[in-house]
C-alpha cells in the first residue's frame, strides 16, 4: 500500500479563506441629519459608490449594510457636493453626519431676493462621527 501524504494548507490558502469569510460579514453605514445647527430645509442626497442610499430631510437617518473594504460616500444638497473615501472593516458600523447650515450670505439682502427663485446659499457639512465602532 502506498502512503498518502497529508496535505497542509499554506499560509496563503488560509489568508484567502479568511478574506473570503470577512467579505461575507457586512459592514454598516449610518448617515444622519439631526444636528441642531441644521437650517431644516433643502434635502441632502446621499449615495454610496454611485448608488443612491436615499434623501435626508431634517431629522432623518439612513442605515445600510455594505461589504467591507473601500467605499466612496457622497452627499449633496444640489449646491454643494462632498465626497468621503472610507474603508470599512468586517463588522464595522461607521456613522456620518450631514448638515445643511447657514453661512456667509445666507441671510443677506441678495439671498432674500435669490430665495424667491428657489436658490439660497445653504452650505453642506458632511463628516464622519468619531472613529467608527468596530464590531458593533
Amino acid at each position: 500500500m502506498q502512503d498518502i501524504a497529508e496535505v497542509e494548507p499554506t499560509v496563503a490558502d488560509i489568508d484567502g479563506v479568511v478574506r473570503d469569510l470577512e467579505k461575507s460579514w457586512p459592514a454598516v453605514i449610518t448617515v444622519r441629519r439631526q444636528s441642531t445647527e441644521d437650517v431644516g430645509y433643502r434635502e441632502i442626497f446621499v449615495s454610496l459608490d454611485g448608488e443612491s442610499l436615499g434623501i435626508l430631510r431634517h431629522g432623518d437617518v439612513i442605515t445600510r449594510q455594505t461589504t467591507p473594504g473601500a467605499h466612496r460616500l457622497q452627499a449633496h444638497n444640489t449646491l454643494f457636493w462632498k465626497t468621503l473615501e472610507v474603508t470599512l472593516a468586517a463588522g464595522e458600523h461607521a456613522s456620518f453626519i450631514a448638515v445643511n447650515r447657514a453661512g456667509w450670505g445666507t441671510y443677506s439682502v441678495l439671498a432674500f431676493f435669490i430665495g424667491f427663485l428657489g436658490a439660497g446659499p445653504i452650505y453642506l457639512t458632511f463628516e464622519r462621527e468619531g472613529a467608527g465602532t468596530h464590531g458593533s
